[in-house]
């Protein structure tokens, strides 16, 4: 069984989605210290100036000592309304917009967010859904995941009984290939190479949310985000050799 995890975050690249596609299982890993100006609660859309942020108010009080899962969105912020609008106005043209605007008018103008994460999954959960990947979608609350880093990611792969791990790219600075070697478990490490698709701008802008892809590509999307890069089947072809 092939293991992948990552922090709940808004609106997340194509990057993600690639690393979750490779993996039998995901873990919302939610039980870390929230990080300020990361991708927990934002990130880029495309505009006719170019991109701008998007980003999810939360309530600042001692939130450099809360768990991702403790923090609370500022609803005194109208944010809501204000991330729908830039959707409506950027994407509204687009091939796919229609297609995917009933989903995103409903999270943002008919449902009220109170904690960061439970938007960030539950936007995750549809994300996978739509793009067609059926990776199994675990939740680390449900888990006493113990360690840091390098032990923390084996740990968790010890309890799940993975077989492999797929670390991203900054995976190479922490992880401790011997300690997953002691255990049978083979560490792979993502190196995603960002495709180009056809967008509203003249230039191409990478590394922007799912939803540019979305919008302009539509059905397309997942074999568009997985080309240029290894595919599941050659992953465990390789893992079997």
């Amino acid at each position: 069984m092939i293991l992948t995890a990552h922090q709940p975050v808004y609106l997340p690249w194509l990057g993600l989605f690639h690393k979750i596609a490779l993996a039998d299982v995901f873990v919302s890993f939610n039980q870390v210290q929230y990080l300020t100006k990361d991708w927990n609660n934002r990130n880029k859309i495309m505009t006719a100036q170019g991109p701008i942020w998007l980003t999810v108010p939360v309530l600042s009080s001692g939130h450099r000592e809360k768990l991702l899962t403790e923090i609370e969105i500022n609803n005194d912020v109208p944010w809501q309304r204000k991330h729908w609008k830039s959707l409506y106005l950027n994407y509204q043209n687009t091939a796919h917009f229609k297609r995917y605007a009933d989903f995103f008018e409903d999270i943002y103008l008919k449902r009220t967010w109170k904690f960061l994460t439970e938007l960030n999954d539950t936007m995750l959960l549809w994300f996978l859904n739509t793009l067609g990947i059926d990776t199994i979608f675990r939740d680390a609350r449900d888990y006493a995941f113990q360690g840091a880093k390098n032990t923390l990611v084996l740990d968790m792969c010890v309890q799940l009984q993975a077989d492999a791990y797929m670390f991203g790219s900054l995976g190479r600075e922490y992880a401790d290939e011997e300690s997953f070697s002691r255990r049978n478990i083979k560490p792979c490490f993502q190196d995603y190479v960002h495709p180009v698709y056809p967008q509203q701008s003249k230039t191409f802008v990478s590394h922007l949310s799912v939803i540019d892809l979305l919008f302009n590509c539509g059905p397309n999307s997942l074999d568009i985000l997985m080309s240029g890069n290894v595919s599941k089947m050659q992953l465990q072809a390789g893992l079997a050799a």
